[in-house]
């Protein structure tokens, strides 16, 4: 595992006593809220193994809904993150699940309101970091140390280059691509971590580039 700086070894800024177990859950239940567009009006959240077995002790649970909330890892709010989603009648459960995983510190978030729906797999692999592994049953990996733009698209000839050609234009600069699809021909999805957040102009026009069905951003 890399790490950029002495403060990454450390970890975050954070409320909470584990930077792995609460700043990394929290940034895991941000990546949903932020990916989904809007406040879950419940969550079913599967925890695995060393989540399942000390998400109390360890804030795990308060640190995901507060990171579905909105909440940064420092944020005063975050230990009464449970009492807040009850107040705004959020409906959420977390289940302890036995199933296998690679990575011990893994959530599966299941979010959603009366219309939309999202399911997300992120793991906390120490120091506050996180990498999301899944989003609606496609396979990704994403840090979220850095903005990203998520492209759910046709799987059709010159779908990616009318992106990057957009890019390129407004000189946004591709740290990290990767593009998954489930079939040939079917809907596909484009990873792209950049190197500056993106306006919502430039939103605007990758929007309506061939091909592309919606688009979701994270913000560093």
């Amino acid at each position: 595992m890399k790490y950029n700086s002495v403060f990454d070894i450390i970890g975050p800024v954070m409320i909470g006593p584990s930077s792995s177990h609460t700043a990394g859950a929290a940034r895991i239940g941000k990546a949903a809220r932020n990916l989904f567009g809007k406040e879950p009006k419940w969550a079913r959240i599967h925890l695995y193994e060393s989540f399942a077995k000390t998400y109390k002790g360890h804030g795990t649970d308060f640190a995901l809904i507060g990171g579905l909330l909105g909440y940064e890892t420092d944020d005063l709010r975050m230990s009464k993150s449970l009492d807040a989603a009850k107040e705004k009648n959020i409906d959420f459960e977390f289940i302890e699940d036995s199933a296998k995983m690679s990575h011990p510190n893994t959530a599966r978030l299941i979010i959603g309101d009366e219309k939309d729906q999202l399911e997300l797999v992120g793991i906390s692999i120490g120091g506050g970091k996180v990498e999301i592994t899944e989003l609606n049953g496609f396979e990704l990996r994403l840090s979220g140390n850095h903005p990203a733009l998520l492209i759910m698209h046709n799987d059709r000839f010159g779908a990616i280059a009318s992106v990057t050609k957009i890019l390129a234009k407004y000189e946004i600069n591709i740290g990290h691509m990767e593009v998954n699809r489930k079939d040939v021909g079917k809907e596909a999805l484009m990873v792209i971590e950049v190197d500056q957040n993106v306006e919502d102009t430039v939103l605007k026009e990758l929007e309506n580039a061939d091909h592309i069905i919606r688009i979701s951003k994270i913000v560093s």
